[in-house]
């Protein structure tokens, strides 16, 4: 919606855009961790290229130390499985994603079993390919770090040399007005970040 005066949109996104300090790509101006999910299936292929494109990340050592374990709308035994390893307050809004994906990272190399320090970075790195290319294809999917570890490690058997990492919601944008008020609220708030200057030096951190 435009404003009549200033000629300029009022929408989040409009809003968004004019606090960027420098311009980026807008895949990654778009990209929005949403809450509200319509009832489109996510098919086979699409939930597949979003894990080609996790496939592809960066990692030290090309160790690729991710694994992840999905479960959609299609098998609900399946899907509620996965579901209830959430906390309370994610399940009011997470049941309505088509797809839940966990994100397991594997803390030691493959080869020596030593400890890998950056396996949870880029843990992270693949699930960030996997949010472009998920806003690529017109797709909401946002990462969840409120569920129960422990449940969730007995309830898919993952063995103590890996870390349960987050559960990701992925599914086509529904209607925010299908959300309680508070999430309502959250669902249509710009997106915030701080200032360059505020992590970004060429001097001593502190």
């Amino acid at each position: 919606m435009k404003d009549v005066m200033s000629g300029q949109s009022n929408s989040p996104k409009a809003q968004e855009s004019s606090s960027f300090e420098y311009p980026i790509h807008e895949l990654l101006a778009s990209r929005r961790s949403g809450r509200s999910f319509s009832a489109e299936p996510v098919h086979a292929v699409t939930l597949a290229t979003l894990f080609e494109a996790a496939r592809w990340a960066a990692s030290s050592f090309n160790e690729q130390p991710w694994n992840f374990i999905f479960a959609t709308k299609e098998t609900p035994e399946d899907f509620a499985r996965m579901l209830n390893c959430l906390l309370d307050f994610n399940i009011q809004w997470a049941k309505s994603a088509a797809v839940l994906i966990l994100s397991i990272a594997r803390l030691n190399f493959a080869g020596t079993e030593k400890p890998n320090r950056l396996a949870l970075h880029d843990v992270g790195q693949a699930t960030a390919n996997l949010q472009i290319q998920a806003t690529a294809l017109g797709l909401f999917a946002h990462p969840m770090a409120g569920f129960d570890i422990e449940k969730t490690r007995n309830e898919f058997s993952i063995p103590r040399d890996h870390e349960p990492m987050s559960v990701i919601a992925v599914g086509y944008p529904g209607k925010p007005d299908d959300l309680p008020e508070k999430l309502r609220v959250r669902e249509l708030t710009p997106r915030k970040r701080f200032l360059q200057s505020s992590f970004v030096s060429n001097r001593n951190l502190l």
